[in-house]
């Protein structure tokens, strides 16, 4: 539903606007640059995130968001299990906070309409979202979902259009996460005690992805970083959750001067941080890859071909992979059993791209750096 031309929109009367991504790291961030837009409609606009813990997380590092809620949503991809009880409690929290109008961001395989329902019975007069179905009154403002049918777009753009729905449109259309000033101070500690000049040239390596289908194999990390050791002569860093460090172990043995595992030892703002003063960051298709671009990070992104609308977005990058017949798969393991679209890229292929684009952003890499300090 869309008002006539000649009367003005509500939604440029919202004040409090909830924003609904249910997700991950990586898929907050593609929102934010849609949470700008929102946030640039109304002058006194606030926006609060509704997101998985991982998500919510990002909030004190989005300076669009002024509040968070932390919740595994059932009908997402998790091993919450919610008592129909608690539903009831959700409903009447969100009524409390009084929301004026709430956005249901999704990616074109998910439906908006379970998170519809809850902001309906919440009291939320408007709400917005992509839709296949005609919705009814779950959904007062909405897009028909012309994908993947129509077309498939960077997820970026999926969000921005949703938002230019109800007039909220922006010039800059970069991801957003700003490290604080502690969190730059202390990853340069860090680099310090690990023996690493921080304003030198010095690499950040993410092998681990929650999907094993966007995984690069280890033994191609393994000979990946010992090229690049031998060709650029900088120390590596290894980044990852807790739980990867014996992946990491595998590819970077301890005690090789040249590669330093952090795998469990930061926080979502000092690893953003990290990126952010790295030279490059070589990643799979993972929540780091995106974190590394809305930090303005160089990345070389090993890139599985499990579907195409999240690469790199509005940063220096090469995005890697080869190709198969069974591209856009949309799987988290790889159905064919083979994975030759990360199996057959060769490490070679990535030392090469890695000098390449580190000869391309060097020199303003290092501007920005000086004047970071």
């Amino acid at each position: 539903m869309t008002p006539s031309p000649s009367s003005p929109s509500p939604w440029t009367r919202a004040r409090h606007v909830l924003c609904v991504r249910l997700d991950a790291l990586g898929d907050v961030l593609m929102c934010t640059p849609a949470l700008r837009a929102l946030r640039a409609q109304h002058p006194e606009r606030r926006l609060t995130l509704l997101s998985s813990p991982a998500g919510a997380a990002l909030a004190p590092y989005l300076d669009d968001v002024d509040a968070a809620i932390a919740w595994e949503a059932p009908w997402m991809k998790s091993s919450a299990v919610l008592e129909p009880e608690r539903h009831l409690d959700w409903i009447a929290m969100l009524a409390r906070q009084r929301f004026d109008a709430a956005v249901v961001f999704t990616c074109y395989s998910q439906s908006a309409l379970p998170a519809a329902l809850l902001c309906q019975l919440a009291g939320i007069p408007l709400r917005l979202a992509y839709c296949r179905e005609k919705p009814y009154q779950l959904l007062t403002d909405w897009i028909a979902d012309p994908e993947p049918g129509a077309m498939v777009r960077h997820e970026v753009q999926r969000q921005l259009e949703l938002v230019r729905h109800v007039g909220a449109e922006i010039a800059d259309e970069r991801l957003a996460f700003t490290p604080s000033e502690a969190d730059h101070g202390a990853v340069r500690e860090r680099l310090r005690r690990a023996g690493i000049d921080p304003d030198g040239r010095w690499l950040v390596l993410h092998p681990g992805a929650s999907a094993p289908a966007r995984r690069y194999p280890p033994h191609h990390w393994r000979t990946l970083a010992r090229a690049l050791v031998e060709r650029l002569g900088c120390p590596l860093v290894f980044t990852g959750a807790a739980h990867e460090a014996a992946l990491i172990a595998q590819i970077a043995p301890p005690g090789d001067a040249s590669m330093h595992a952090f795998a469990g030892q930061l926080g979502i703002g000092e690893l953003g941080a990290l990126l952010a003063q790295s030279s490059l960051v070589v990643s799979n298709n993972t929540g780091p890859a995106h974190l590394a671009a809305a930090v303005g990070a160089p990345v070389v992104d090993l890139y599985a071909l499990t579907n195409p609308q999240h690469t790199p977005w509005r940063v220096p990058s090469r995005v890697l992979n080869h190709d198969v017949d069974c591209r856009n798969c949309e799987r988290s393991v790889c159905p064919q059993g083979h994975h030759d679209c990360l199996e057959k890229l060769l490490p070679e292929q990535v030392v090469d791209a890695v000098c390449s684009l580190l000869k391309q952003t060097e020199p303003y890499r290092r501007e920005e750096a000086r004047a970071r300090i």
